[in-house]
């Protein structure tokens, strides 16, 4: 079970449809990458990685992906996501971030 933070809390609006990616890698981290368009038509993106015992790692909101679909959003947010667990964006450098 994910342990939600502030971030999830900020992005969560159940009136607005969005669509998910969930990935559960082989050592029980998981990442969870949400897309949506907001009530004034912006793709906006939430993704999240979370240890295997279901603590955030990170979690970042994006309010709006300018000139994005929400298909290229997700994509760009699951790579982004892999890209934070492989060491290939360090988290303590990630720029948005909002760590737990």
């Amino acid at each position: 079970m994910r342990i939600r933070e502030e971030t999830y809390w900020k992005w969560a609006d159940v009136h607005l449809h969005s669509r998910c990616h969930d990935e559960l890698l082989s050592d029980g981290t998981s990442i969870d990458v949400q897309v949506r368009l907001s009530r004034t038509g912006a793709t906006q993106l939430f993704l999240g990685v979370y240890a295997s015992h279901g603590k955030a790692m990170v979690e970042e909101y994006y309010d709006h992906r300018p000139g994005e679909t929400m298909t290229r959003a997700m994509v760009w947010g699951v790579d982004r996501a892999r890209a934070l667990l492989t060491g290939d964006f360090p988290i303590d450098q990630t720029p948005m971030r909002r760590q737990a």
